[in-house]
């Protein structure tokens, strides 16, 4: 930050609403966050080649997806369209 700044200009610049800065920054005094290594996970991918010929259609399954992020849990469940999720999960990520 630049001296004069202000942090609600900058968390707007960024999609994040400035209270949850200063309530990040008290949690960081605190000791209460964590900011250790992310527990994301490598696995290894193999690609195949590509089967010529009529495949089947695609089926749907209905099932539950839960997804935990901090506070904020969303559940969704039967059928979904893959960008509507993926707009859900990308405005929760922020």
């Amino acid at each position: 930050m630049q001296p004069g700044a202000s942090v609600a200009m900058i968390a707007r610049q960024h999609g994040v609403n400035a209270n949850q800065v200063f309530h990040w920054r008290k949690l960081y005094r605190e000791g209460r966050l964590e900011l250790g290594p992310a527990s994301a996970q490598l696995v290894p991918v193999r690609i195949s080649e590509v089967v010529s010929g009529e495949q089947a259609p695609a089926k749907f399954y209905g099932g539950v997806i839960v997804v935990e992020l901090g506070r904020a849990c969303i559940r969704v469940e039967g059928a979904v369209d893959a960008d509507s999720l993926r707009l859900i999960l990308e405005r929760v990520g922020r």
